[in-house]
Order: C-alpha cells, then sequence, then structure tokens
C-alpha cells in the first residue's frame, strides 16, 4: 500500500508501506480520509521525540472497513487504544490509561496510508449521510468536547450565560468553539492572530472572532471559561489574565511545556486550571453523533489535499498560508 512516512526533519516521503495485518478483535480500513494535526505538525519539525522516524503519521481518520462480516462498514477512528483493565480504563478515563497506545506513534503505524488496522472498540459508525471526510473530525473536535464537558462541571453544570473565549482557530480551537456551542454557551469569542484565518473563520456561525488587537477582544477578568488550544507560554499568560474570578482555563494545546500561568492570581481569584488530554471513549462517541446530527454545524471549514501532495500540506501550513483550520489528506482510492 502507500503511505505518507515522516522520514526525517520537515521531509515526507510518498511510499510503498506493508499492508497492517489485523489481530484478532481488530479490522483492516481503508482510509478515506485523514487529518493533519498539530502533533503531525510537532513530529515533521522533529519535535516530538515520541515519533521518531521513519514512521506513517496521521491519527484523525474515517474510512471503510475491508473484509469479514463487517465489510463495507463506514466508520469514523478513535485512534487511543486502552488496556481496558488498569483503574482509570475501568473508570471510563480511557484517555489516561497508564499502557494507551495511539496510532501514529510506534508501535502502531499511523493513518496517512491506504490502510490501518484498528481495533472493533475504536470504530465507531458512520451513517451514510454524512461524509467520511467530516467524519475524520470527530477526533479533533473530541478534544475540545472533552475540555468543554470538564469546564463545564466546574462552572455548575451549565454554560448558559457564562462568558467563553478559546485562544487559537486551529481545528481544536475551532472544534472547543463548536463544542461550547452545542454545549449550551451563546456568549463565545474565538481569537486567532492570523489574519487569512480570521477571514475564513468569521463566516462560521455560533460565535464571535477576533484578533489580539481588536476592539472585541475580551476584557481582563470578564471570561468564566477560557479554553487554550495552542498551548505556549503567550496563550497562557493570555487565559491568566482573561479568567475572570472562579472561572476556568481548560488547556488543550501543547505547543510548549513551561510558562505563562498567573499562579499568584490564579490562587487568589480561585480560577480552576483544567489540563486535558484527547478524551474518554464516551466523549469521542458523543462528539460523533453531534457530528451525525448537525449539531456541530456544516463542518464546511476543512481544506482537502491529496494524500501524494502531503510534503507541501505541510510546508503550507508551516508558512502559515493555510486559511482552513483544517487539512484533510485524501489518499488516491477516495478521490
Amino acid at each position: 500500500m502507500k503511505a505518507l512516512v515522516y522520514t526525517g526533519v520537515e521531509e515526507l516521503t510518498y511510499e510503498n508501506r506493508p499492508l497492517p495485518k489485523p489481530v484478532e478483535g481488530e479490522h483492516l480500513i481503508r482510509i478515506m480520509a485523514s487529518g493533519i494535526c498539530g502533533s503531525d505538525m510537532h513530529a515533521f519539525l522533529g519535535h516530538d521525540p515520541r515519533r521518531p522516524a521513519p514512521l506513517t503519521l496521521g491519527h484523525e481518520a474515517a474510512g471503510i472497513i475491508v473484509g469479514g462480516s463487517e465489510d463495507g462498514r463506514r466508520v469514523t477512528i478513535n485512534p487511543l487504544v486502552a488496556c481496558q483493565t488498569c483503574r482509570d480504563c475501568r473508570q471510563g478515563r480511557e484517555n489516561i490509561c497508564a499502557n494507551r497506545q495511539i496510532i501514529s506513534m510506534p508501535p502502531r503505524e499511523g493513518a496517512f496510508a491506504d490502510f490501518v488496522s484498528m481495533p472493533d472498540r475504536n470504530l465507531v459508525t458512520v451513517p451514510d449521510h454524512v461524509d467520511l471526510k467530516k467524519a475524520a473530525l470527530a477526533e479533533p473536535i473530541a478534544c475540545g468536547w472533552h475540555g468543554v464537558r470538564l469546564a463545564r462541571s466546574v462552572l455548575g453544570g451549565s454554560l448558559a450565560g457564562k462568558k467563553c473565549a478559546v485562544i487559537g482557530g486551529g481545528a481544536i480551537g475551532v472544534g472547543a468553539a463548536l463544542s461550547l456551542r452545542a454545549q449550551g454557551a451563546s456568549d463565545i469569542t474565538l481569537i486567532e492572530p492570523n489574519e487569512i484565518r480570521r477571514d475564513a473563520l468569521s463566516r462560521e456561525s455560533g460565535f464571535e472572532v477576533c484578533g489580539p488587537a481588536d476592539d472585541n477582544f475580551p476584557a481582563d477578568g470578564s471570561v468564566d471559561c477560557v479554553v487554550d488550544g495552542v498551548g505556549y507560554s503567550a496563550t497562557r499568560a493570555t487565559a491568566s489574565k482573561l479568567a475572570r474570578s472562579g472561572g476556568v482555563i481548560t488547556h488543550i494545546g501543547l505547543g510548549e511545556a513551561t510558562g505563562g500561568l498567573d499562579i499568584r492570581r490564579m490562587t487568589l481569584q480561585e480560577i480552576t486550571f483544567i489540563g486535558t488530554y484527547t478524551y474518554t471513549a464516551q466523549d469521542f462517541i458523543e462528539t460523533a453523533n453531534a457530528i451525525f446530527d448537525g449539531s456541530l454545524g456544516a463542518l464546511d471549514w476543512i481544506e482537502t489535499r491529496a494524500l501524494a501532495d502531503g510534503q507541501s500540506a505541510f510546508s503550507d501550513i508551516r508558512a502559515g498560508r493555510v486559511a482552513a483550520p483544517k487539512i484533510v489528506l485524501l489518499p488516491e482510492h477516495a478521490h
């Protein structure tokens, strides 16, 4: 099969790779769409030692089961493979399973390929009326869905009447904004510094879009729920300033490891900080269902490119030339 393989720093090679061999309980899936994630970009830049070259990246995917009793079943893929037996898994917190694996990280090859193998429990059936390119968004949006759900629990279980802000207009930030809306928020501002991306997002309904210097930028200390979908020192500093007394900061982005938080202000103002990692299996299912029933909107803010052209797609994202929050790569058989 063909795959887009990370072969060195800022180098992706479209090449032949062995066809995956499903073990018991797994299915072979013909990939029809696979999104580029920020973690794929970190690996591409050589910043993720967990993803050494050579490795097939990609973990935001949807496709069709090939062979066996489920042949032809359309599915979106939860890429987190948990052990199912540890304390966290038994409590429904598979995302923090100490033995978890994820496709695109050894020992599991990723979904920038014609095929991938996954356990049946990681697959959610996609209705015929849902485009598989949009179904592939379940993974990145589930990260925001999970973070919003945790923030909502801190804020008394409801987002009605709460002022919300999301930092970052990539797929994680947009997914968080859409999740806020779907979970009951109505006052949502999305903060994005890239002008071409702001222009693209301004057509999305359900939230306001602004840049750091715009008049509609939220006032310091005014926001009940701040979602940091970027995770740099500067964005954490912004989150610390925006959060109101008794508010909550939900931190999803993994841009850099340290700096930015105003711990003194957070302590004196009882601001809750929640570090969130991916999503539980239930979060993933809820997100997929929200895609299927239209609760997350039209999801027409993606750009598609051929898997074979993955190198140029990564380079364009790196250079800030992409307006869309998400590029979805399509294998040759998906065109």
